[in-house]
């Protein structure tokens, strides 16, 4: 990550709130041919919902592999005592990804999703805030059928520059309520998550279109913040320590730029 700072565009995409093992078991055709190995890397979340989990993830603790560590993280905060930054690592002196990205010359985007990136509460503006450009309507929301669409529609007014660009977005197609992406869905749970993520794989062609038509290879990050619960054990959302909360999907990979 450090040598490609400067040369390359970033992409970072929170799908959020989708479980891993929905994830794993839904066909995803566009994603599968840009996956390393064609699959997701199950990984641990640091935090069990959004706001928590984006806050690390900004910091440079992004989901962390299962397997016995340490792992060299891709990006990571200058702190004293960090034991998981490496020669490859990007580190920076600032408190967040989006500022030390500014300082490096990179236009940085927020295309929000969920409710902790709506700037119509305080709260709500926070993570928006570490970010030069930022967008939320109703249509990019959890509400919204076609959210992922509209949020497109508003990255394609912006890509157009010559400057490095830091692409962020938290898609809220798998967050509850979830249930209109499956016809004849009463209930959320996982079948209806999965048809959600089939409607966002069915998009991503275009997103990947937008972020490569910039004339710079584009370092991607696609993962979820942290998996829901669909009533295991008597839970229903999140926010609780429960395996299929923590458990989360995460791959990286390089677009190179369409010629």
């Amino acid at each position: 990550m450090r040598e490609l700072i400067g040369s390359h565009d970033l992409l970072f995409v929170t799908l959020d709130t989708l479980r891993y093992d929905v994830a794993v078991s839904t066909p995803t055709p566009s994603l599968a041919r840009l996956l390393p190995g064609g699959r997701w890397e199950r990984r641990h979340t640091p935090a069990s919902f959004t706001y928590a989990a984006h806050h690390a993830f900004f910091a440079g603790f992004l989901p962390t592999p299962v397997t016995p560590g340490p792992h060299e993280r891709l990006f990571a905060a200058r702190f004293g005592g960090s034991e998981s930054s490496g020669p490859s690592t990007y580190v920076f002196d600032a408190p967040d990804l989006p500022t030390a990205l500014a300082k490096e010359g990179y236009h940085t985007v927020c295309l929000g999703g969920v409710g902790f990136f709506n700037p119509a509460s305080p709260l709500g503006c926070v993570l928006p805030g570490l970010f030069a450009e930022s967008h939320w309507s109703p249509s990019f929301g959890v509400t919204a059928p076609d959210c992922f669409g509209a949020q497109l529609d508003r990255l394609e007014t912006i890509v157009a520059g010559s400057r490095p660009l830091f692409t962020f977005i938290n898609v809220a197609a798998m967050h509850q309520p979830n249930k209109h992406y499956l016809a004849g869905a009463e209930v959320d749970s996982m079948a209806s998550q999965s048809a959600a993520l089939t409607y966002v794989d069915s998009l991503l062609p275009r997103l990947f279109d937008l972020v490569t038509g910039r004339g710079r290879p584009c370092q991607v990050i696609i993962c979820s913040d942290h998996g829901t619960l669909y009533g295991e054990d008597g839970h229903v959302g999140h926010r609780v320590a429960h395996e299929a909360v923590w458990t989360v999907p995460y791959a990286d990979f390089v677009l190179e730029p369409r010629s």
